[in-house]
């Protein structure tokens, strides 16, 4: 937790830097977009990181691609949100997770802008600017709000999430948010600000940590068909454990094919 809570800091201290200076935006594809402080984030998340555990994997969005079912790998995430980024808005973090033998251990998501720390380990709950955190207690979709995230696909995959939403709305769901940063979506769940989260496609650098935050602040989290995540693209459902059943019959029936 030391080294990853070092890595966040120092990845952090780079996004900061270029959101208030200005950085040049470049496409990965569609509307996907990627920056210098993507990159030169993960890179210094990775330095840090293999300073102290030189033959540990690290799995990143940008660069780093070890295999996933290492014994000791860290699956970061150098700036999830970087379309917020990208236009200003100050919603966005570094998330950073160590797996050992495919079970996460501890998590670290942190927006260095407004300086917040979320902070997990497994069989320690999950802590948000040093105090612990809980999923709320909500047993009705008509006492919550959900969010959701939209993969940057804008056919098939856009209008199914849209499908979804609908049918949500007509549960009386007291509203839909959508923040675009899955790594703090999920954190918005381990803290009891939304009774579920859905998205139909994400990669396991958006989930990784924000998984087990859930988790060790009551939730639940598998993917929208109800399976176990896995360590890779995947659907993904977050909830406060007594909305799952409901919420997860909703995002099943219009999941895209093979998500």
């Amino acid at each position: 937790m030391q080294i990853a809570v070092a890595a966040a800091r120092a990845g952090g201290a780079i996004v900061a830097r270029y959101f208030r200076d200005g950085v040049e935006i470049r496409t990965k594809e569609s509307f996907n977009l990627v920056s210098d402080a993507d990159v030169e984030s993960e890179h210094m998340i990775a330095e840090t990181i293999r300073r102290e555990f030189p033959k540990h994997a690290v799995l990143g969005e940008e660069a780093h691609q070890d295999r996933a079912d290492s014994e000791h790998l860290w699956i970061i995430d150098p700036l999830d949100g970087t379309n917020n980024f990208a236009h200003d808005i100050p919603h966005f973090a570094v998330s950073i997770a160590y797996y050992r033998k495919g079970e996460p251990q501890c998590g670290v998501i942190y927006n260095p802008i407004r300086d917040d720390w979320y902070l997990t380990e497994r069989g320690q709950g999950a802590w948000y600017n040093g105090q612990r955190v809980h999923v709320g207690k909500q047993k009705l979709l008509t006492e919550v709000i959900i969010g959701t995230g939209f993969f940057y696909d804008r056919g098939k995959m856009m209008e199914s999430t849209l499908d979804a939403i609908r049918e949500l709305f007509q549960q009386q769901i007291h509203g839909i948010r959508r923040f675009g940063a899955a790594s703090l979506d999920l954190c918005a769940v381990g803290c009891g600000s939304f009774g579920a989260f859905f998205e139909y496609e994400l990669g396991a650098w958006d989930f990784a940590a924000g998984r087990l935050f859930v988790e060790e602040a009551g939730g639940r989290v598998t993917t929208c068909a109800g399976t176990p995540l896995p360590i890779g693209k995947s659907s993904v459902l977050a909830t406060n454990g007594e909305l799952h059943n409901a919420v997860q019959q909703i995002v099943a029936k219009h999941l895209p094919q093979s998500k």
